[in-house]
């Protein structure tokens, strides 16, 4: 069948994953303590070098909280420590990386942003604009350990079918790695990145031959702005209030809406600008408040006689997406990339933050469909695995973690599954010619499975396996059978 293409994720974030301590499976702060105690012994990591990790999910420690800076202190109290939520939306520092940041007391949250602050004091929690900006500033791994990690994440890729990978944002601080990638003709599948609009000029001045157009497979397909946050770390921008919670942070409040990052009129720069250059956006929009605020400008702009619907428009993620909302993301030509694994992975997270009711439509792909609405999926790794077949599975069979279905009426079938991570897939990138099928002319871009889809119960559907991934008539994966 056709290869799978990623409509969504952070490849150079997944290449870091072999450079950190992953927090995935820890239950509780003890273990986060122990495991990054183990990293530092067993790297032999010396004091005052800074050490990273990631994947932890105060949802599923038993302490249903996040850690704090004391806990993270307790383990390693002689280097600086930063752990990014599994969301990557949020995370927490310890005192030595507050103290390297210039972090204190005294900072203020940024605007879009938190530095949650107890009786005056900073926690070492950090939210939105505060934890992604003072991240940019944490150093640097050696670029040619980056560059063998991005080897190892293309691997990663190839091992489950996907042949197009995005980089979800790429900021200032990796046209470097990408330049050094990209030179060294590395890459063996497409990468398409979406860059920081603050930084646009540079980036096509760093990559002339890759404006839209692939070379040495790295193409720059836009740009990427972020409206909101995370839904089950209680920072996604809503219409209607989170239900109150006694596990709340000290920053929520009895009638809580989450929070926007971007001012009107800085989203309207940004697709103003988008449509001077002729380039796509994308918008991470995980509350439907956030996309409504999307929707609004993007009106507003196509009122005042640009056609952005021609740039098609990505709205990300599009969790709590409202069913009310879907005939205007229609008429604008807005694309829908539905995460929708959240049903497994998080739907018992938000019945508990939005009631059944609510819950039941996130990731509106039944109504979307109904409504006649290309859309996609992803798995916004490295928050998941990049598994298209869980992501099917899901989307099939809209189970939760409990086995009850989580919204009935928006589940699709698998054709339209595959559809939404193959030829949609490559309609969001503007190779529906190139890619997304088999057809004579196009890329061969293929897989080899071990069963068929179409023919397989959906609830075996995530079990089916890849045998191997073809990219360009070269097999670039092969798995081992035991």
């Amino acid at each position: 069948m056709p290869s799978f293409i990623d409509s969504h994720s952070h490849f150079s974030a997944v290449a870091n994953e072999f450079l950190q301590v992953s927090l995935k499976a820890c239950t509780s702060f003890k273990e986060i303590q122990d495991r990054l105690l183990q990293y530092k012994i067993s790297n032999q990591i010396e004091d005052g070098k800074w050490i990273n990790a990631n994947g932890y999910d105060h949802n599923n420690l038993i302490e249903k909280k996040h850690i704090t800076k004391e806990e993270l202190d307790k383990a390693l109290p002689k280097n600086p420590v930063v752990v990014q939520h599994q969301s990557g939306h949020t995370g927490v520092m310890n005192s030595l990386a507050l103290q390297e940041l210039g972090i204190t007391n005294a900072s203020v949250s940024p605007e879009g942003g938190l530095i949650e602050k107890i009786d005056g004091k900073v926690t070492g929690y950090l939210e939105e604009n505060a934890f992604i900006e003072n991240l940019k500033k944490v150093p640097i791994t050696p670029i040619n350990d980056l560059k063998e990690a991005f080897k190892k994440a293309e691997k990663k890729y190839a091992s489950y079918g996907i042949t197009t990978v995005q980089e979800g944002f790429l900021p200032k601080e990796l046209l470097n790695i990408y330049q050094e990638v990209v030179n060294s003709k590395q890459l063996n599948l497409d990468v398409v990145g979406y860059v920081d609009k603050n930084i646009l000029q540079e980036a096509e001045a760093i990559f002339p031959n890759c404006l839209k157009q692939y070379y040495n497979h790295f193409k720059i397909g836009g740009i990427k702005i972020f409206l909101d946050g995370s839904p089950q770390a209680k920072t996604a921008w809503m219409r209607t209030p989170y239900l109150p919670a006694n596990n709340q942070a000290a920053n929520i409040q009895a009638s809580y809406y989450g929070y926007g990052t971007m001012k009107d009129e800085d989203v309207e720069a940004a697709i103003n600008l988008a449509y001077e250059n002729n380039l796509q956006i994308l918008a991470h929009c995980n509350g439907d408040r956030a996309s409504q605020q999307y929707i609004d400008v993007i009106e507003k702009a196509e009122g005042a006689g640009k056609n952005i619907a021609e740039l098609r428009p990505v709205l990300i993620h599009g969790q709590l997406l409202g069913i009310d909302q879907l005939d205007k993301v229609k008429d604008l030509g807005i694309i829908p990339s539905f995460f929708v694994s959240h049903v497994y992975h998080w739907g018992d997270i938000h019945i508990n933050n939005f009631g059944l009711e609510r819950a039941e439509s996130i990731s509106p792909a039944g109504s979307s469909l109904n409504k006649d609405i290309t859309f996609t999926f992803h798995q916004d790794s490295p928050v998941l695995e990049p598994n298209m077949f869980e992501t099917i599975w899901c989307a099939v069979t809209r189970k939760i973690k409990n086995g009850l279905v989580l919204g009935d009426k928006e589940r699709i079938n698998v054709i339209e599954a595959i559809k939404a991570v193959t030829i949609n897939a490559a309609y969001q990138y503007f190779e529906e010619n190139e890619k997304g099928s088999i057809k004579e002319g196009k890329k061969a871009d293929l897989i080899v499975l071990n069963k068929n889809p179409l023919e397989v119960d959906k609830e075996e559907v995530k079990n089916i396996q890849v045998l191997q991934t073809i990219k360009d008539g070269d097999v670039v994966y092969s798995r081992e059978i035991v």
